[in-house]
């Protein structure tokens, strides 16, 4: 008898040391999936938080505790909407972009994943410019206006992902960048030399991410651009539509949103500039972004 208690006691210390020494790895280290986001206004966003339904409210609400948001250098947050300051353009307060339904996405397809979002953006800037990865005074001088001819995009959220990174580090979490998520192109089809170059710019700027971060292989997603306006206005916006889809069509880690041209803006719904996207546009435009972040990643 006390043979079989004793055998009954070894197994029990056995494997409770065992079981904790499974959860003390778990509780240890955790994967945080990291999503960079990267564009001008279209990526800013111009959607109202107010105007979503009230059961995607709480659906965003609900996984808020696993997806946070680092905006333009902010400290990660609880995934939600941003301030806007109220004007004739815009009188909503709550204003949000493609972030929120990116987010709400992958979490609900990953239910016990964390996500880290970190996102950089600023309208009314060029990739030729202010995103180019070979930054000069002489390009950005070339297209883009005064008060943005000193702002460096690309190297400010090279910085803030390091700074997020570096941050979860300390958190004693582990992290993956799963993908760049990028709605830009407006500002480049506007003009003849940014428009002509973008398709090598753009090369350019998915390599330099890849390459920055170690991830040769980090997914790539492009929301094409339908805009109509510029000195270049009858070219430009064509040339970098198609810039965008050869990019892709040369790089297995790579996908786009295709867009349509149509003014009536079915597929994208936009406010009445027909330039940004509204609430509608805003939350269709991000559930397109999480599902080919999710099938480039399988």
């Amino acid at each position: 008898m006390k043979k079989y208690i004793f055998i009954f006691v070894m197994v029990f210390i056995f494997t409770g040391c065992k079981t904790k020494n499974v959860e003390t790895k778990t509780e240890d280290k955790k994967e945080v999936q990291v999503v960079l986001l990267a564009g001008q206004s279209n990526m800013q966003g111009a959607g109202d938080f107010d105007q979503l339904d009230p059961s995607e409210i709480k659906r965003i609400e609900k996984i808020s505790s696993r997806v946070s948001l680092s905006f333009n250098g902010g400290k990660a947050k609880p995934l939600s909407y941003y301030d806007n300051k109220p004007s004739e353009k815009y009188e909503f307060t709550k204003r949000f972009g493609p972030e929120i339904f990116i987010g709400l996405t992958l979490a609900e397809n990953n239910p016990d994943q964390e996500f880290l979002l970190i996102k950089c953006s600023q309208g009314g800037t060029a990739l030729y410019g202010a995103w180019n990865p070979n930054w000069t005074a002489e390009k950005a001088k070339a297209v883009e206006k005064p008060k943005k001819q000193n702002i460096k995009l690309y190297n400010m959220h090279i910085q803030d992902v390091r700074a997020n990174l570096k941050a979860l580090e300390t958190q004693n979490k582990t992290y993956k960048i799963i993908g760049l998520a990028w709605m830009q192109g407006e500002n480049d089809a506007a003009k003849e030399i940014s428009a002509t170059t973008y398709e090598a710019n753009l090369k350019l700027l998915a390599q330099s991410y890849r390459d920055e971060f170690g991830v040769e292989n980090m997914p790539f997603v492009i929301g094409q651009i339908n805009s109509r306006y510029g000195k270049f206005k009858k070219l430009g916006p064509a040339m970098v539509r198609k810039a965008m889809e050869d990019v892709v069509n040369l790089d297995a880690n790579a996908d786009i949103i295709k867009t349509t041209t149509d003014a009536n803006w079915s597929d994208y719904p936009k406010h009445t500039d027909n330039v940004h996207y509204n609430a509608e546009g805003q939350r269709r435009l991000g559930i397109a972004f999480g599902e080919k972040l999710i099938i480039l990643n399988k």
